[in-house]
């Protein structure tokens, strides 16, 4: 994943793009970058976050910046961006959140036109220098913009830095979100509502699905209007959304409540307490624990100080130990205790098993988990999430790989194992259940966090889940 925020006041706006963006540094730890208008001319500033956290890599450069009125950050997950363009629609910044399916083809097309790319990610086009390239095309920012949306497969968000404002530009069927904010100085638009409150903003609303909008000091004007046609995607109230954050107007933490109850009303398992995976299973934990009226502790703290994210650095071995190293157990509430844990997704499956493993050799006499979404059958294919390993890394594949006999999982095999009710499903919960060394498991149905989400299934993308699209 990865987020941006944007910023265009009639004051000096270089502490809240710099405060803004660095409240979205949950959404990526690879790269980050900020660009500036200061009337006169852009200035731009490129970080890699591997080693280090935004802020300590960004706050000295601050006073380079000083005096502009325009400005946007990405936290990125992936390429160095912004990029800077000179072309015939002037100077401009882009950054871009999203995944583009058909980037080799359209750089092909780039390529045949004589054209160049400059930027590289990891030896392939940057899909940033692209979607810049794309605008470029266009006769003006509303067709470029339009270039953009009719070009792209797969989910493109994106802000356009120009003289005048930002252009702020939702993916065609708004599978990430932007939310536009404002005070009495100006106007910011954000992945994340989250970061509008501390710096005195509140929500105007949210953009609709390729819609974009310029927005200038003075207001904003839509410049393109929303489609009809909208998944969301719903891990953003599951997973990687911050608690405090809305989307569609929902907040991810009250979502999360109703994900935890919903699973406590198909679960009586004789439990003496519930705990959540530190940080996105908490609220999960805290929405189950008030429906059954079942204490809610913590047999785990997080140690963050010397320990950064878990996805952190890329190195999956580095990745998994850095996991392991900053939960820490609290034995006064694990010996001789049968907890029950609600964490957001199962992935690969590797931190929890080793957090099972911790558990029991803290004495813990009965671990059952709960998760908050279905099993992930089918990776990714629209963001950054779990797209980034291969569909062989999901537990859940391999699970039915094993049970099934073969590696060339077709889709008919495997849509018995979406279906809770069926046997294949059962079996596939009774294994995975016995290699993570949990005394029982099960996961949230998708009618049920359809409904905790409180937005139509055809308005929210579950591909992960039942491989489904309505476009």
């Amino acid at each position: 994943m990865s987020g941006f925020f944007g910023c265009v006041s009639r004051k000096d706006c270089v502490a809240d793009v710099f405060y803004g963006t660095d409240y979205h540094s949950h959404l990526g730890t690879k790269r980050a970058g900020m660009a500036f208008f200061n009337g006169k001319e852009f200035s731009r500033s490129i970080h890699n976050l591997e080693s280090a956290y935004f802020r300590n890599k960004f706050e000295p450069e601050l006073s380079k910046f000083e005096g502009s009125n325009n400005g946007i950050g990405i936290i990125s997950d992936m390429e160095s961006q912004p990029i800077t363009l000179v072309s015939h629609l002037g100077t401009f910044s882009v950054v871009v959140v999203g995944k583009i399916d058909n980037i080799k083809e359209i750089s092909e097309s780039f390529l045949k036109e004589k054209k160049h790319f400059a930027e590289m990610s990891s030896s392939v086009v940057n899909q940033t220098e692209l979607v810049a390239m794309l605008i470029n095309s266009g006769d003006n920012f509303k067709d470029g913009i339009q270039n953009v949306y009719n070009k792209v497969k797969g989910s493109c968000s994106f802000l356009i830095l120009t003289e005048t404002g930002v252009y702020a530009c939702r993916d065609k069927y708004g599978r990430t979100p932007i939310i536009l904010g404002k005070n009495d100085f100006g106007y910011v638009v954000a992945s994340e509502s989250s970061s509008f409150t501390n710096l005195g903003y509140h929500i105007v609303r949210d953009l609709g699905p390729g819609e974009a909008l310029l927005v200038s000091k003075d207001g904003f004007a839509q410049i393109i209007a929303p489609g009809c046609k909208k998944q969301i995607c719903s891990f953003l109230w599951v997973y990687y959304g911050y608690p405090s954050s809305y989307y569609e107007g929902i907040n991810v933490e009250d979502a999360r409540y109703r994900c935890g109850a919903a699973i406590a009303s198909h679960d009586d398992v004789d439990i003496d307490f519930v705990a959540g995976i530190p940080d996105s299973g908490v609220g999960h934990a805290i929405g189950y624990s008030n429906a059954r009226a079942i204490p809610y502790k913590r047999p785990f703290v997080k140690y963050t100080p010397t320990w950064p994210r878990s996805f952190m650095p890329q190195n999956q071995n580095m990745r998994d130990l850095v996991a392991k190293m900053k939960l820490l157990p609290n034995e006064a509430f694990t010996r001789g205790s049968r907890i029950l844990f609600l964490d957001d997704s199962i992935v690969r499956g590797t931190q929890l098993k080793d957090n099972v493993v911790k558990l029991r050799e803290c004495g813990v006499k009965e671990v059952h988990m709960r998760i908050a979404c279905p099993p992930l059958v089918y990776p990714c294919i629209f963001l950054n999430f779990s797209s980034s390993r291969s569909t062989f890394d999901l537990f859940t594949r391999r699970v039915i790989r094993d049970l099934e006999g073969t590696s060339e999982l077709t889709d008919e095999i495997l849509k018995p194992y979406t279906d809770p009710d069926s046997p294949q499903y059962k079996k596939m919960l009774d294994i995975m259940a016995q290699h993570l060394q949990l005394d029982s498991l099960k996961f949230q149905r998708l009618d049920d966090i359809v409904r905790a989400i409180g937005l139509p299934k055809e308005q929210l993308c579950t591909h992960c889940w039942d491989n489904s699209s309505y476009l």
